[in-house]
C-alpha cells in the first residue's frame, strides 16, 4: 500500500489528461493557446476545492518547459517570497518567454503586505505569477496586484469528469491495478465529494483498502458504511456565503418556498450563525412585502426573537415557518423605493426650509414672524383630514410614495386618491 495519496499518484503531467474544464484548456479554451505557444500571463486560477488549479499550474510549466516555484499562503511569508524572487531572477531572463513561474496556492491567504511584495516581481517580468483561489479574486487580491493578472474561473467538476476520473484511476494507478475493483454504483461517492475531484479519489481509496476480498465491489451500499457523513462546503466569511444568502433571499423575493428551505437548509447544515438568518428575514420582510402585508414584518420580528432566545436546533422550525411564509406572502417594495426616492431628492435639493405653517412656535417672537400660521389641525376637520401643503415649497407635488399592485396597497392608494386627488396624482401613476 502506497503512502502517496491517490490524487497525488494520479495526478495528469500533461493537458492530454487533464480532465473537464474544457472552457480552460479545450480545443477552443481561453488558455490552451498561450500554454502551448509558452506566452504564459501572470494568473489567478480561481475555482472551488478539487478541480486542478494546483494540477493546471503544474501542466502549465512542463507545457512551457518553465522553472516552477511553489509557495503555500498558510505557511511562507515576505522573506520566502523575496527568496523565491531571487532564485527566480537568477533563473530567467526579463521580459523573456522563459521567466520562472512562482505558483501561490491558496493565495487569498496573503496579507496586503505580502501581496504588495509580488508586485515588482510581476510589473517587471522576473517571474510570472500563477495564483490559485477558492475565494473571489476581487475581495482577496489586492488591486495593484489583481490588474496585473488575467483571471481564470474553473468549474466544479460534472458528473460525467468525476467517472471518467474514478475509471482512469482504477486502469491507470500501479496500486489499484492490483486489486480486481469493478465500479458497480457512484452515486454516494459523488454526493460526498460534492465536485471536489481530490475528496472524490481519497474517499475511493479510503473504501477500496478497507476492503480485504479478492474482488471489490463498489456500490453506494459500501461507500456509506466506510464513510458516515458528509460535511456541507460552506465557508462562512468567503464568498460562498455571500452567494447562498443571496440566492436564499432571491428566491424569498421570488416567491419560491421550495428553494427557499434548500437554501436555508445550506446555510443550517454549513453552520451559518442563525441570528445572521433571521435578520435578513427580518430586512426582507420590510423590503419586499412592506406594506402589502405587514404581518410579514411581525412574523420576521418575531422569528428573530425566537432564534435569539432558543437556539438551535429548534429555531431551524421556526425560520422554516418565517421563510416559506414570507416566500409565499404577496410582495412589494414600494416602501423601499419610497426612501431611495427620497434621499435622491434630498441629495439633489440640499437642506430646503421648513415651510412657516408646519414650523413649531413656542415663543411670541417666532409667532410673529409666522411660524405655525395657517396650520390646519386634522382632529378639527371631517374624517380627520385637513389639507396642508406639507413637502417644502420648492417641491411641492413630489411623489416618492408609490403603492403596489395588490389588495392592500390599492386601499392605500384609494386612500390617497380621495385626500390628496388635487395635489398628488396617484391615479394617472398607478396606470
Amino acid at each position: 500500500m502506497s503512502i502517496i495519496p491517490l490524487a497525488e499518484r494520479i495526478r495528469p503531467k500533461n493537458l492530454k489528461d487533464y480532465l473537464s474544464q474544457s472552457h480552460l484548456v479545450g480545443k477552443k479554451g481561453t488558455l490552451r493557446n498561450h500554454i502551448l505557444n509558452g506566452t504564459i500571463p501572470s494568473l489567478i486560477l480561481w475555482g472551488p476545492p478539487g478541480t486542478g488549479k494546483t494540477t493546471l499550474a503544474e501542466i502549465i510549466a512542463i507545457e512551457s518547459k518553465r522553472p516552477f516555484y511553489t509557495l503555500s499562503a498558510i505557511n511562507s511569508g515576505v522573506k520566502d517570497i523575496r527568496e523565491v524572487i531571487e532564485k527566480a531572477k537568477s533563473a530567467g531572463g526579463m521580459f523573456t518567454q522563459k521567466n520562472p513561474i512562482l505558483f501561490i496556492d491558496e493565495i487569498h491567504r496573503f496579507s496586503k503586505s505580502q501581496q504588495d511584495s509580488l508586485l515588482a516581481a510581476v510589473e517587471r517580468g522576473w517571474i510570472t505569477l500563477i495564483g490559485a483561489t477558492t475565494e473571489n479574486p476581487s475581495f482577496e487580491v489586492i488591486p495593484a496586484l489583481l490588474s496585473r493578472c488575467q483571471v481564470y474561473v474553473l468549474d466544479a467538476f460534472a458528473k460525467a469528469d468525476l467517472i471518467q476520473l474514478l475509471e482512469r484511476a482504477i486502469a491507470i494507478d500501479v496500486e489499484l491495478k492490483k486489486k480486481n475493483i469493478s465500479l458497480k454504483e457512484t452515486n454516494a461517492l459523488l454526493r460526498i465529494s460534492g465536485g471536489d475531484a481530490r475528496k472524490l479519489l481519497n474517499v475511493f481509496e479510503l473504501v477500496v483498502n478497507a476492503h480485504d476480498g479478492s474482488k471489490i465491489i463498489i456500490d453506494d451500499e459500501l461507500v456509506y458504511s466506510q464513510v458516515q457523513s458528509n460535511p456541507s462546503r460552506y465557508d462562512k466569511s468567503g464568498e460562498q456565503h455571500y452567494d447562498i444568502i443571496s440566492a436564499f433571499i432571491k428566491s424569498i423575493r421570488g416567491s419560491d418556498p421550495n428553494a427557499a428551505v434548500y437554501w436555508l437548509a445550506r446555510m443550517i447544515e454549513g453552520g451559518e450563525d442563525l441570528k445572521f438568518i433571521a435578520r435578513r428575514l427580518l430586512i426582507l420582510a420590510s423590503e419586499d412585502i412592506g406594506n402589502a402585508n405587514p404581518t410579514a414584518l411581525i412574523m420576521a420580528n418575531n422569528c428573530f426573537q425566537a432564534v435569539t432566545t432558543i437556539g438551535y436546533p429548534e429555531s431551524r422550525i421556526i425560520l422554516s415557518q418565517c421563510a416559506i411564509y414570507l416566500a409565499t406572502s404577496i410582495k412589494s417594495n414600494a416602501s423601499y423605493t419610497a426612501i431611495g426616492k427620497a434621499q435622491q431628492l434630498v441629495k439633489q435639493t440640499g437642506d430646503l426650509p421648513v415651510p412657516l405653517g408646519l414650523r413649531n412656535a413656542p415663543s411670541k417672537l417666532m409667532t410673529e414672524l409666522g411660524y405655525g400660521e395657517n396650520y390646519k389641525y386634522a382632529h378639527d376637520s371631517p374624517g380627520n383630514f385637513a389639507f396642508n401643503d406639507f413637502l417644502p415649497v420648492e417641491i411641492s407635488g413630489s411623489i416618492l410614495f408609490e403603492p403596489g399592485d395588490n389588495p392592500r396597497e390599492n386601499s392605500q392608494r384609494d386612500f390617497l386618491i380621495k385626500r390628496w386627488k388635487k395635489h398628488y396624482n396617484y391615479e394617472r401613476s398607478k396606470e
